[in-house]
């Protein structure tokens, strides 16, 4: 996780949570697990950490492996708090998993929620468009609008900002929906491309091949 409530020192770091398998959420599990963190995460996780190579075409290292998996849910209890960890299939990838402090009110969405910009969505890892909308659901239920939601990229968020970021995603699902019915290929984002959405990682022309694959399937 990105974000602290205050400064730690690696030592004073003794869980690490992996909300997915991606190498800019992994990188740094070796290092930690040399510092004695455990690290868990969704049993999907460490099988795509195990099975697939990194872009050196190397194998991950043992010790940046997850040692504690779980399938559906997980609590952990730590400091007087609650923390849930939820597993959403086919989101972002197949083993996402959000985190929700339940003293403190924070929710970390992991891959699951990009803040003004499209997400992406890894289609070969197991993600789908479906998914994720469901995924951005679920992190809502449990949150107010005091809640700090904190994305897997970007600045801290909140409840208002998630709820309209979900009515986009729903907005070009329905759009791009009815242009498959009608057997378009080409579909169109314009009006949240108007609101900068393209401007980040996934632009304009990914999110709309995303969506277009992952609907038409």
């Amino acid at each position: 996780m990105h974000t602290a409530i205050k400064a730690l020192s690696d030592k004073d770091i003794k869980f690490l949570v992996n909300t997915h398998h991606h190498g800019d959420h992994t990188g740094g599990n070796e290092n930690r697990r040399k510092l004695s963190a455990i690290i868990i995460a969704h049993d999907n996780v460490r099988q795509h950490m195990q099975s697939t190579p990194k872009r050196d075409g190397s194998s991950e290292a043992k010790a940046a492996l997850p040692i504690i998996t779980f399938n559906d849910e997980l609590n952990l209890f730590i400091n007087g708090e609650k923390i849930g960890m939820f597993h959403i299939g086919h989101a972002h990838t197949d083993g996402d998993a959000l985190l929700y402090f339940t003293k403190s009110n924070v929710l970390h969405t992991g891959g699951t929620y990009s803040k003004e910009r499209y997400p992406y969505i890894d289609l070969d890892s197991g993600g789908s468009i479906n998914g994720y909308i469901n995924a951005v659901k679920l992190g809502l239920q449990p949150i107010d609008h005091d809640t700090k939601v904190i994305p897997g990229h970007r600045k801290l968020s909140h409840k208002e900002e998630d709820q309209s970021f979900l009515k986009m995603l729903e907005d070009l699902r329905s759009k791009i929906s009815e242009e498959i019915k009608a057997g378009k290929t080409e579909v169109f984002t314009k009006t949240y491309d108007a609101l900068d959405y393209g401007t980040g990682f996934i632009n304009s022309k990914k999110i709309r091949r995303t969506f277009y694959l992952s609907l038409k399937d």
